[in-house]
């Protein structure tokens, strides 16, 4: 049940659902108090303005993605962990199993492996039923990295999880039955803080190792470059809603957790 609530309630909260019940309210108070619906009306116009201009949204990413940035080269540890969502189930029409935008994790720990980091990759993630089923993420995760030379024999699945809480319970698990202590985390960047905390928590000594950064110091410093920039930056752009759902999410997430004491 705590699984299909926190995927479904804070849907509600986030920029796009909450414009959407604003738009509900307009329409349902527009005859009888117009006043509200204007207010309605207004709040939904501002709140998309507000979380799809560039300035706002990669702010807040930032925020999250820039916390844990290698200040050194990455060291060697004991294996490599690399967190689910980043690929899409082979299901027809497509040919196989497909990265999915959060892709690079699965890359990167091909790219760790090689620069030999670690001598195993350990992929964590199950699959939501009501997602389409298939294989699951790890399974996936196994599949593309074998076809681009990575050995069978150096892959460790974890099947099971649902959520990142319970990647970092069942990673444990392999780490203790493999008496493993140092590994390397891999997730998106925007991922990271949230997914250290948890595995900490969980007495794994875990290096942040983030990819699949949305913002990089380029992007950052283009904002407000020239004044046509930093006006266009103010538009509303899809691209940068989805980015600042993104970062909400994890926010959201982050507090969740922390009141479950998984943190």
């Amino acid at each position: 049940m705590f699984l299909y609530l926190s995927k479904l309630l804070p849907l509600f909260f986030y920029p796009l659902g909450l414009t959407c019940i604003s738009l509900v309210v307009a329409l349902v108070t527009l005859r009888k108090r117009p006043r509200l619906a204007a207010g309605a009306i207004a709040f939904a116009l501002v709140v998309l303005l507000f979380c799809s201009n560039a300035w706002v949204s990669q702010s807040l990413v930032r925020s999250l993605e820039w916390q844990n940035i290698p200040q050194t080269q990455i060291p060697n540890a004991e294996a490599i962990v690399v967190l689910g969502g980043a690929t899409k189930s082979g299901i027809p029409p497509r040919p196989g199993v497909d990265l999915s935008e959060q892709g690079d994790r699965v890359i990167y720990a091909a790219q760790l492996y090689r620069q030999k980091k670690a001598p195993i990759i350990i992929l964590s993630g199950g699959r939501v039923d009501w997602r389409g089923g298939g294989a699951s993420e790890a399974s996936d995760m196994a599949e593309i990295l074998t076809s681009i030379g990575i050995p069978l024999e150096a892959i460790v699945q974890e099947p099971d999880s649902l959520n990142t809480y319970q990647n970092a319970v069942n990673v444990r698990k392999i780490l203790q039955a493999r008496n493993i202590d140092k590994v390397l985390l891999v997730t998106s960047a925007i991922h990271m803080p949230r997914s250290l905390k948890i595995f900490q928590r969980q007495g794994i000594d875990a290096i942040a190792a983030p990819t699949d950064f949305l913002i990089s110091r380029q992007e950052v410093q283009e904002l407000g470059s020239s004044p046509k920039a930093a006006i266009l930056n103010l538009l509303p752009d899809t691209d940068n809603l989805h980015k600042f759902t993104g970062a909400l999410k994890e926010y959201v997430g982050l507090f969740i957790y922390g009141l479950r004491g998984w943190l």
